[in-house]
């Protein structure tokens, strides 16, 4: 799902004290993903420094080497090639060549995994990448005593840190907790944010296939401001739905909401259903419902999206009801509420496509 998603959203690593190994298995090129990310961002903010270099030239640079010039140059009647040292200022050869001993040690890695999916597939484009933008150096083995050296460097910023610190990850072996017997390092990924990424890629993947526009709240694209008479006095400024997918013909607005309704009404009637859901699920509705008046037009769809497990999704698809549907009454024969099963574990193109014959069967019931 993370390769789907193009990578929107990635795991975390928590400034904690090592774990040790869990049950849990998390697959290796988790931690290659956050290295590559931490080496691109390193390698956009490497200092340029003047090194002391030795080399033959034709013409006289920085300071002449005499007596290799005398003894060997001349002797051999090459008058024109001259040994000197001089100061060239040029990128931090010591830690581009850190950076390419990492890229290639997650090449060797990412190799072995190409059975999890295409995914992998570009995260070895991108380490390939990586290495071709420090081709011009020989790779370098981090060690304890280079990087507390590079580390000391002033004037470092979070970012050359932490790139720093994906660089000992890889030279340590270090893995996510989880992975290996040795420590792991704490990470975390916020489950809301992740389903709101699956949710956008699927509401992608529609909007291709109706014709229309999607518009994303986490890119503040459906901010609504709210103008109070007294600012000082006002609370919340603005509303901003999750998504707003807009059309010639209708607007549908959706909310993604990490909780476990599907699974639960699936199995259950709404009465049988525990009190605190139904209260969550009214304040959902209300929330999305709420979300649909900013909007005008004829034809409106409000849409609640809730994760579930593939064999639920499956079953829901199979009893027509992977998509729920209901009139919204004094809002004319346009508006609707969708409530909306996503799966988990599944392609984009085969989550998309209830919701893509929904929309179809809207507009001809709207026409």
């Amino acid at each position: 799902m993370l390769g789907q998603m193009g990578w929107r959203v990635v795991p975390r690593p928590l400034r904690l004290p090592l774990l040790r190994r869990s049950e849990r298995r998390v697959p290796p090129w988790v931690i290659s993903l956050m290295v590559l990310e931490r080496l691109e961002t390193l390698l956009r903010q490497l200092d340029r420094r003047f090194e002391l270099r030795q080399s033959v030239l034709s013409a006289p640079k920085g300071t002449i080497r005499w007596n290799e010039y005398a003894n060997r140059q001349l002797a051999m009647g090459r008058a024109d090639r001259v040994p000197c040292r001089y100061p060239d200022l040029r990128d931090d050869s010591l830690l581009k060549g850190m950076i390419r001993w990492t890229a290639e040690t997650q090449v060797r890695s990412l190799s072995t995994q190409v059975r999890h999916g295409g995914f992998v597939h570009q995260l070895l484009e991108r380490a390939q990448g990586l290495i071709e933008r420090v081709r011009d150096v020989t790779a370098v083995r981090p060690t304890p005593s280079l990087t507390e050296r590079v580390a000391r460097l002033p004037f470092r910023s979070e970012g050359f840190l932490e790139g720093l610190e994906a660089i000992e990850w890889t030279a340590e072996e270090r893995g996510l907790a989880g992975v290996c017997d040795l420590e792991g390092i704490p990470w975390v990924m916020d489950m809301d944010q992740f389903f709101e990424a699956w949710v956008e890629c699927v509401l992608e993947g529609t909007a291709r296939n109706v014709g229309g526009t999607l518009r994303v709240g986490r890119l503040r694209q459906t901010q609504v401001p709210l103008r109070w008479e007294r600012p000082s006095a006002g609370t919340q400024m603005s509303l901003i739905p999750d998504f707003v997918l807009q059309a010639d013909d209708f607007t549908l607005i959706a909310d993604a909401k990490y909780k476990r309704h599907s699974e639960e009404f699936s199995s259950h009637t709404w009465r049988d259903v525990a009190d605190e859901i139904r209260e969550a699920h009214r304040e959902d509705i209300l929330q999305v419902l709420a979300y649909s008046s900013l909007y005008s037009g004829r034809s409106r769809v409000s849409v609640l999206a809730y994760p579930c497990k593939k064999e639920t999704w499956e079953s829901l698809k199979r009893r027509g009801l992977a998509i729920v549907k209901a009139q919204v009454a004094g809002a004319g024969l346009g508006a609707q509420l969708w409530l909306c099963s996503l799966p988990m574990e599944a392609r984009i193109e085969e989550a998309a496509e209830p919701l893509i014959n929904a929309i179809r069967e809207f507009r001809q019931q709207a026409a």
